[in-house]
């Protein structure tokens, strides 16, 4: 019985020492998401047609034509327009609402495509950070901090090859998976 037990807790010992370092080794090599520096909402506002995007459970049934329209309103919330062309060619439109949860850089937001009588839940608003944003406004990188979701943005149906290879670049530095993006097919 002793045998057993001083067995239990030198395995028990070794698997938390494990886990420790395995823990320390993840902090050291996965950098943390940053958002950029600073972003001037009216010139973000606009319409913008989705790039490429992480395979998503919301997003499943958008087989073309992805855009994604912005625009402040006068309480300091951005209305989101999100459209679509479906798999059996239909169109799809869902509206949302943006909220800016970072006022100093306007580079980190909440939204949600909830009802509006479900918005004081937590779990209804979704990250959505902008991490990487063209001078001009002509091309933006937007993720969450998880990295589970990720969308290159463009303000045309069509992006140059070295805008989006930067785009595809910084998400990689910020240790998103960029082997899964799937590029988004645009009719226009």
């Amino acid at each position: 019985m002793k045998k057993s037990i001083a067995s239990i807790v030198f395995l028990l010992t070794v698997v938390g020492q494990a886990y420790g370092q395995h823990k320390d080794v993840t902090k050291t090599t996965i950098k943390e998401v940053k958002p950029v520096a600073s972003v001037d909402l009216n010139l973000y506002a606009g319409k913008w047609y989705e790039i490429a995007r992480f395979p998503n459970w919301f997003q499943k049934q958008c087989e073309s034509d992805v855009t994604a329209e912005y625009q402040q309103r006068e309480d300091g919330k951005i209305d989101v327009i999100n459209r679509c062309r479906k798999n059996d060619g239909m169109h799809e439109e869902t509206a949302g609402i943006g909220r800016v949860v970072d006022t100093v850089s306007n580079a980190k937001l909440k939204v949600s495509f909830s009802p509006d009588w479900m918005s004081w839940l937590p779990m209804v608003w979704g990250d959505y950070w902008i991490l990487a944003l063209a001078p001009d406004y002509s091309y933006a990188l937007v993720g969450v901090p998880g990295r589970k979701y990720l969308w290159i943005l463009s303000r045309t149906p069509n992006l140059s090859q070295e805008a989006y290879d930067e785009c595809v670049k910084r998400a990689a530095e910020q240790g998103f998976e960029v082997k899964v993006l799937v590029k988004t097919k645009h009719s226009q």
